[in-house]
């Protein structure tokens, strides 16, 4: 890369992937709607361009693509707005093709899996999402993807489950770190018996510039995840334990989010995902491994230990 634009960077992962880009000495445009939080979050990062835009609109996304030769798509939308994702990269991709960007990198989730139909799940695994918000990023990850078949742009997807880290406010494990420093009880959505997945997010941002520089990697899609399969009691305890705390949670069920739903858009909104704390996406990242043999994985007891130190400062 001779210079990437990472779009959406002013949330925790495309901090954490304009930090790995400097570190390596690549200079990058930090895109954004808020200009106050991109200068707080990049002013003093080194080789850091900040540009802020709505990257709806067409003449400002094409104006953030200008002069880049790859664009790290890593935009965050909260549950309610998961629609505008297809339209988001609709706008990304016609940006990129008209400044004749060679490159688009896209972060994806789970949510296109599906119900798992095998207990690990592999990019071979059938997409078939039977939620509103994994059918709105299979067709993000689509239109990524079909840009590549029509020889417009060269496109790959990463796949990430949940994550949890310093800086990762919006995730769904950060609540777990508040409650215990807090000495309070932790509210889990789903049962607390199933096994799940965290990945740590720093570990991610040098697996994605890792695949961004790959060439033969392009075309296709690569699952990241973490150091494997934990209980989900057993990663809340670990949390509790770290932090000095005797261990507090209470399961939120279909039924009383279905309640909570009556007076909450975003309890409506986490209904429809219980079946991943139900029917957990545990990914296989064998074939990632197998090309990056190098790339390293976070324990559970040294992330859980460096986010607990966060988020005391």
């Amino acid at each position: 890369m001779e210079k990437a634009a990472i779009f959406g960077a002013a949330g925790v992962t495309g901090g954490l992937i304009a930090a790995e880009l400097s570190r390596r000495g690549i200079p990058m445009r930090v895109v954004g709607r808020s200009r106050p939080r991109l200068e707080a979050t990049f002013e003093t990062l080194e080789g850091a361009e900040i540009f802020d835009a709505d990257l709806g609109d067409l003449r400002a996304a094409s104006a953030a693509a200008r002069g880049v030769d790859t664009i790290i798509y890593a935009v965050g939308l909260p549950y309610p707005s998961h629609h505008l994702h297809p339209a988001l990269m609709r706008t990304t991709v016609e940006a990129a093709v008209a400044m004749q960007v060679k490159r688009l990198v896209l972060i994806s989730s789970v949510y296109p899996y599906g119900v798992p139909r095998t207990p690990r799940v592999a990019e071979t695994h059938p997409r078939l999402p039977d939620t509103r918000k994994g059918q709105f990023r299979k067709q993000q990850e689509d239109i990524a993807l079909a840009a590549q078949q029509k020889g417009q742009i060269d496109s790959l997807v990463v796949r990430l489950p949940d994550f949890y880290g310093p800086g990762a406010e919006n995730s769904l494990a950060h609540q777990i770190f508040s409650a215990a420093l807090a000495g309070k009880t932790a509210n889990w959505l789903g049962p607390v018996s199933t096994p799940h997945e965290f990945v740590f997010v720093p570990d991610a941002a040098p697996v994605i510039v890792d695949l961004a520089e790959c060439a033969d990697c392009y075309g296709q899609a690569w699952n990241f995840g973490g150091p494997g399969a934990i209980n989900t009691l057993d990663f809340i305890t670990r949390v509790y334990r770290a932090a000095g705390q005797a261990p507090k949670y209470r399961s939120v069920g279909r039924g009383m989010l279905k309640i909570m739903g009556w007076f909450s858009s975003l309890m409506r909104e986490l209904r429809e995902m219980l079946y991943l704390q139900e029917t957990p996406v545990i990914l296989d990242d064998s074939k990632l491994m197998a090309r990056f043999p190098k790339t390293h994985k976070t324990s559970y007891d040294d992330g859980i230990r460096q986010t607990l130190e966060w988020m005391r400062r």
